[in-house]
C-alpha cells in the first residue's frame, strides 16, 4: 500500500505506507484541507475521526476507495519514531488554518429502548432518504439485501431474482397459501412470491416511501388481488401464516428484543409452517463498542444491533422453533456491497443531487467498508430455515435432501 497526503503544492509522504516511497504509484492518495485534519489524525489516532472528515469534506480520497479503508487499522496501530514524530509535527505546524472541532455535519438519532417511536424513527432516518437515490445503485427491482451469485460473473440484477427464488423455494411456497414478509422493503419479494409461486403475500415496514413506491409497483404489476403491503409494527402483526419470511430487517430488532421477535413469528405461523430468517452476523458476542458498531449506530443504522449466529439460533430454539437449514451468504454479500459501491460512484452527481455529498460519502464508506468486513468474516449473514412443530407433535414436513432449494 502506497499513499501521500497533499496540502496545496505541498505533500507529507511516508506517514501511512511505503508505496510510493520505493518508487511505485500510490494505490491512493489522501488530500487534506488543512494542517488540523492532519494532526488529528496523527495524533488522535482514531479511526472515526477520519470517517468524519471524510464526510465532512476535510478529506478527499483518489484511487482505490476499498484500500483507503484499510487506514481504519493503521491509524489504531500508528506507532511513529520520535525524530519522524518531530518532523511530522513540526510540518503540520507550518499547515496554514485550523477547522471548527471534530463535529459532524450529519443528523444523529440514538435508539436506546428499540420501543415502536424509537424503531419508526431510526427506519425513516435510513430509508426513508429517497426512493430515487437507492434507486441509482440498486438493481431495477430494488432489492436492498444480500444477493445470490451462481457465477462469479452474475450480473447483480441476476443474482438478486436468484436470491428471491432461493427463499422462495427454501420456503417451499405453494399456490393458495399465505405468506408474510416482515420488513417487505419495496415490495420485491411479495412480488415475486405471488407472481411465481401463486401465494397470497402481505408485507409490512415501517418505511413510508417503500410502502408508497411498494403500493406503486404492485399496481403496475397487477397483483393487487394477491399482495397486500401495509406500514406496521411486527409485534402489532396479528393473523396466521402458512410462511413467514425477515430479509434484512431482524438486525433492527435489538438484542434485547430477540425473545419477543422470535415469539411473535412463531404465534403469527400456523403448526408445521416454515419461517425464513435472513440476516448478519457479528463475530464477537453482544453488540458493544467496537469500532464498527459505533460506525453503524452513529451514521447508519441507528437501531442496529448484531449478535453470533449461535446466539440467534438459541433464541429461535428457545422459542420453540426447529432448525432445518443454516446457510451461509457472506462472500455473496461481500460482493453485492462492491456492486452497490460501484454502482453508486458511477452515479456520483445523480446521488448528490437527492441526497447532498455528505449523504453520498456516508453511504460510500459504509458500504465499502462492511464489504470489507464480510471479506474478513468480522460480519457474517445467514439464511436460517425454521419450522413450528405440528401441534400432534412428530418430525417436520421436511424433504429428506436439499435438492428441492434447487432448480
Amino acid at each position: 500500500m502506497g499513499l501521500r497526503i497533499g496540502h496545496g503544492q505541498g505533500s507529507v509522504g511516508g506517514v501511512f505506507g511505503r508505496g510510493a516511497a520505493q518508487g511505485r504509484s500510490p494505490d491512493f492518495t489522501l488530500t487534506l484541507a488543512d494542517g488540523e485534519v492532519l494532526r488529528r489524525l496523527i495524533v488522535g489516532r482514531d479511526p472515526l475521526r477520519f470517517a468524519d472528515s471524510y464526510f465532512r469534506g476535510d478529506v478527499d480520497i483518489e484511487g482505490d476507495f476499498f484500500a483507503a479503508l484499510t487506514l481504519k487499522d493503521h491509524l489504531r496501530e500508528l506507532h511513529l519514531p520520535p525524530m519522524q514524530r518531530v518532523k511530522v509535527l513540526m510540518r503540520i505546524l507550518g499547515l496554514s488554518g485550523a477547522l471548527p472541532g471534530s463535529h459532524s455535519v450529519l443528523p444523529q438519532l440514538a435508539v436506546r429502548e428499540h420501543s415502536r417511536q424509537e424503531n419508526r424513527q431510526a427506519i425513516a432516518f435510513h430509508y426513508d432518504v429517497s426512493n430515487d437515490f437507492y434507486a441509482l445503485w440498486l438493481d431495477a427491482k430494488m432489492v436492498y439485501s444480500c444477493a445470490y451469485f451462481e457465477t462469479e460473473d452474475t450480473a447483480l440484477a441476476d443474482a438478486q431474482t436468484a436470491k428471491l427464488e432461493h427463499i422462495c423455494r427454501k420456503l417451499r411456497l405453494k399456490p393458495g397459501e399465505r405468506f408474510l414478509d416482515i420488513g417487505c422493503g419495496w415490495g420485491a419479494l411479495a412480488i415475486h412470491a405471488a407472481k411465481h409461486h401463486g401465494v397470497q403475500a402481505h408485507g409490512i415496514t415501517l418505511s413510508q416511501r417503500q410502502l408508497a413506491l411498494a403500493q406503486e409497483r404492485i399496481a403496475a404489476a397487477g397483483l393487487g388481488d394477491r399482495i397486500t403491503v401495509e406500514l406496521r409494527d411486527y409485534r402489532d402483526m396479528q393473523g396466521q401464516f402458512d410462511k413467514v419470511s425477515s430479509v434484512g430487517m431482524f438486525e433492527h430488532v435489538g438484542l434485547k428484543n430477540l425473545p419477543q421477535y422470535f415469539a411473535k413469528v412463531h404465534e403469527l405461523l400456523k403448526p408445521g409452517g416454515l419461517f425464513l430468517n435472513h440476516g448478519i452476523t457479528h463475530d464477537e458476542e453482544g453488540w458493544g463498542q467496537a469500532l464498527s458498531s459505533v460506525f453503524i449506530n452513529r451514521y447508519v443504522f441507528p437501531d442496529g444491533e448484531l449478535d453470533l449466529l449461535s446466539n440467534v439460533q438459541r433464541q429461535m430454539e428457545f422459542k420453540r422453533f426447529e432448525i432445518l437449514d443454516v446457510e451461509c451468504l457472506r462472500a455473496h454479500y461481500a460482493k453485492t456491497l462492491r456492486h452497490w459501491v460501484d454502482g453508486l460512484e458511477r452515479h456520483h452527481d445523480e446521488a448528490v443531487a437527492h441526497v447532498g455529498e455528505a449523504t453520498y460519502r456516508v453511504w460510500r464508506l459504509y458500504m465499502a467498508a462492511c464489504a470489507l468486513e464480510f471479506e474478513s468474516g468480522e460480519l457474517g449473514i445467514y439464511q436460517i430455515l425454521g419450522s413450528r412443530r405440528p401441534e400432534r407433535g412428530g418430525p417436520a414436513d421436511q424433504p429428506l435432501t436439499r435438492r428441492y432449494m434447487y432448480p
